[in-house]
């Protein structure tokens, strides 16, 4: 087995980036059941707060998405970091807490207005606004220490991942200089929601170039795992990375552009419109490698089930990008699926590193089936989002389409809510895996 081939032993603080994207899942998993309450007769007069189901939505979605893919992103990188550079992971780990704990308690400290900006939602609160910075300094720290790593070591000492990961760290600093560039030339007529969808816009859109990267840098990582590798060398899968990362090339001339112009919003959307395609020849090499070996343990089907699924889902809210037209519920179909595919992905990479932390999964057979579970309660979600939105639903106000007959409406709400079912089971999944198996793991070392 050559060097590239292996999966390094995780260090301690990979743990650490774990147990905060699974505490990060547990809070929103928490404002989701509030979120329920919040509209259920009689008992939400026990809720705070006169926006709560806004307040709560927004904490959650923060939580589900942007913490928990930075838990992600930062697993990722400390696994290829060296041992000298653990004073900037602790940093990063010290921010990502303090934020995600910012975050979570901010519907409790008396942040009562909601702003549904795109990529970021935002309470309207200092507690909540410092949760967010701390977040991305914590990004911001990670992603720097592995690029100035990367920078002196050994440029093949990790084959084509050491590459994929200092791509990925570009894209995250772009994405930061981005947000900042957006505050410093922000329009002063700017207000509220508008406010922050400019503060974002450019920066969102950027930051989903290093969700794909690291979502293939995953999807090498399964492979391998399970015993398994793309078809191709290490020098053409170094070449595919790198062609998914060439259109950040672009993104200094977006930076250019002044947020009040027209220019600022469809200049980045185009990005990431035709840029994404830039990924296509290396997530064909991916899906091609499921298809080589002959898999009969249950820990590798339960990784390639994972891949499966997240290549899948990937795929699809990608393709439905290049079908919406105007603003209808293709919108949220089409993100959910590229969201769900990268989730899925860290799920994958952390059933993967958790036995080799000391903690054998203690439910093989719930987490084989796991991926499963949520990947087919998610394409329901989407399908029922994506139905609607064919028939004319408007994004957030679905079942309101003109023209829409009621059994249209039956099927789309009825496949979106049933779908969202199943994936909440196949998240509680998720969770109850990784518990039981760190409980178990201490049990037995007593």
């Amino acid at each position: 087995m050559n060097q590239s081939s292996r999966i390094p032993v995780p260090a301690p603080a990979v743990a650490s980036w774990i147990w905060l994207g699974v505490w990060a899942l547990i809070a929103a998993g928490v404002l989701a059941i509030l979120l329920g309450l919040s509209r259920t007769p009689v008992l939400h007069d026990f809720v705070p707060g006169t926006q709560w189901f806004r307040v709560a939505l927004v904490a959650h979605v923060d939580l589900s998405v942007l913490v928990w893919f930075v838990a992600g992103a930062g697993a990722l990188w400390t696994l290829y970091l060296g041992p000298r550079h653990r004073p900037a992971t602790g940093a990063a780990l010290l921010f990502a807490l303090v934020g995600t704990v910012a975050i979570s308690t901010a519907p409790f400290a008396g942040a009562e207005r909601a702003l549904m900006a795109n990529y970021v939602p935002v309470l309207q609160h200092p507690w909540f606004y410092a949760g967010l910075l701390a977040v991305g300094t914590a990004l911001g720290i990670q992603a720097g220490s592995y690029l100035l790593a990367f920078a002196r070591g050994p440029r093949d000492a990790d084959g084509p991942i050491g590459l994929a990961l200092a791509l990925a760290a570009v894209s995250a600093l772009l994405a930061l200089l981005a947000v900042g560039v957006s505050w410093v030339r922000m329009p002063p007529d700017a207000a509220d929601e508008r406010y922050f969808e400019l503060l974002f816009w450019g920066g969102g859109h950027v930051l989903q170039f290093m969700h794909t990267i690291l979502m293939l840098v995953a999807a090498l990582l399964l492979l391998r795992g399970a015993g398994l590798a793309p078809p191709g060398t290490d020098t053409t899968h170094r070449a595919l990375f790198a062609l998914s990362a060439l259109p950040l090339l672009g993104v200094p001339w977006l930076l250019t552009i002044d947020p009040a112009v027209a220019g600022y919003v469809t200049g980045y959307s185009e990005l990431m419109r035709w840029g994404g395609t830039a990924c296509i020849p290396l997530l064909l090499l991916m899906a091609a490698g499921l298809r080589r070996g002959s898999l009969t343990d249950i820990g590798a089907r339960t990784l390639q089930s994972a891949l499966f699924w997240s290549l899948a889902l990937f795929a699809g809210g990608g393709i439905l990008g290049f079908l919406i037209q105007g603003s209808n519920t293709v919108i949220p179909a089409h993100y959910h699926g590229s969201i769900v595919g990268v989730t899925l992905a860290y799920m994958g990479v952390f059933y993967l590193l958790l036995p080799m932390l000391g903690y054998p999964l203690a439910l093989p057979r719930t987490a084989r089936w796991q991926p499963v579970v949520y990947g087919i309660g998610q394409v329901m979600h989407i399908a029922g989002l994506a139905w609607t939105g064919g028939h004319g639903a408007q994004r957030k106000t679905v079942g309101t389409a003109e023209g829409m007959s009621r059994v249209q409406e039956i099927v789309g709400m009825g496949l979106m809510g049933t779908g969202s079912l199943v994936a909440v089971i196949g998240g509680t999944m998720f969770l109850v895996v990784v518990l039981l198996s760190v409980r178990r793991a201490r049990r037995s070392r007593r």
